[in-house]
């Protein structure tokens, strides 16, 4: 199962994604906001592992306080095959880019890390739906429009995904 290191989003730019996610369920179209689960929040996924041991949170918690930067919510950014992932890209700042190296580099040790989360290949995003036909994904981003979300980061957490649960490495800002 996925093991996850996430950076959370403010309160406001968490609610604009919410919007958006509502915005989605209300056409009738896949949407993040069909998972209840309290753990479903809009985040930034920095860093997965199949396993992250136990010595490894621990370095986490103890090295990381709560990261305090701009984060901006740029244009839409799709991944798939037959059904896609919709997604808001996330503008690579150098604060993000920085605690993304970081994450990395303290990570090390977690077990069959995909490629796609090392640093110069990862891709930032913020999550809208899963599953989205193919000829739906123009009616999904028009719905949307493409006005940038502007917010600041949150706290880290960590998923675990086998457990089903969450807990944060760091306060929230």
């Amino acid at each position: 199962m996925v093991q996850s290191v996430e950076l959370l989003l403010d309160p406001v730019s968490e609610s604009a994604v919410r919007a958006q996610w509502q915005l989605l369920a209300d056409a009738g179209l896949p949407s993040q906001a069909s998972h209840h689960s309290p753990s479903n929040r809009p985040h930034i996924t920095l860093f997965v592992a199949r396993e992250i041991p136990a010595e490894i949170d621990e370095l986490l918690v103890r090295r990381f306080s709560a990261p305090d930067f701009e984060v901006r919510l740029g244009g839409y950014v799709v991944f798939g095959g037959k059904q896609m992932v919709l997604a808001r890209s996330v503008v690579p700042s150098r604060a993000l880019l920085h605690l993304h190296r970081e994450i990395a580099e303290s990570t090390i040790g977690s077990t069959a890390l995909p490629a796609h989360v090392e640093p110069g290949a990862w891709t930032p995003h913020v999550t809208l739906a899963r599953r989205v036909e193919p000829a739906r994904l123009g009616e999904a981003i028009a719905l949307l429009g493409t006005d940038v979300i502007q917010g600041r980061s949150g706290g880290i957490r960590r998923w675990d995904g086998e457990q089903k649960t969450e807990w944060l490495l760091t306060p929230p800002v």
